[in-house]
């Protein structure tokens, strides 16, 4: 059995708000974008062209045969599940999350695990495919809780601004 870990910075923290939440979803939103053309580019320029070489690999290009890539599309997801899974898992925060004062953490204020840190990313993909229905529950929620808030039970709170800024 794991022992939790805790943060540095304890206490009492409110609930993020709806706002900030999606201000820095969009904050990580364009790293994600960043982190899929990398792994695209590596994977293309990098791996498929020292299998095919420049030529072919342009002529599979053309022919659209590079536009539905399972292993490319799996590359990504697991590429963006590790992004999200090191932050949430080592400091509770994000990119967008840091810059928004947010943190994710089970109740007690213990850092999330592996597991629950899937299970966000995996119930977070049909909370925005919806539409964002998955975000907006926590207006009606009493705990104010989003749909991966809930089935990986962590919590998002807004940290106190730091000193000096």
């Amino acid at each position: 059995m794991s022992q939790r870990r805790y943060f540095k910075l304890q206490g009492d923290f409110p609930r993020a708000g709806l706002i900030r939440r999606l201000a820095a979803a969009l904050y990580d939103f364009l790293l994600c974008t960043a982190i899929a053309m990398v792994i695209t580019l590596i994977y293309q320029q990098g791996f498929l062209r020292a299998i095919y070489g420049s030529e072919q690999l342009l002529q599979m290009s053309q022919a659209g045969m590079l536009d539905r890539d399972p292993l490319l599309a799996s590359l990504v997801f697991m590429g963006l599940f590790g992004f999200f899974a090191l932050f949430w898992t080592r400091n509770g925060q994000t990119l967008g999350m840091q810059a928004w004062n947010l943190r994710v953490q089970n109740r007690d204020g213990s850092a999330i695990s592996l597991i629950q840190a899937l299970l966000r990313f995996l119930v977070a993909i049909p909370s925005w495919l919806t539409g964002g229905l998955g975000f907006f529950w926590m207006l009606w929620s009493k705990d104010q809780l989003t749909w991966h808030d809930s089935y990986s039970e962590s919590v998002v709170v807004r940290l106190p601004k730091k000193n000096g800024n």
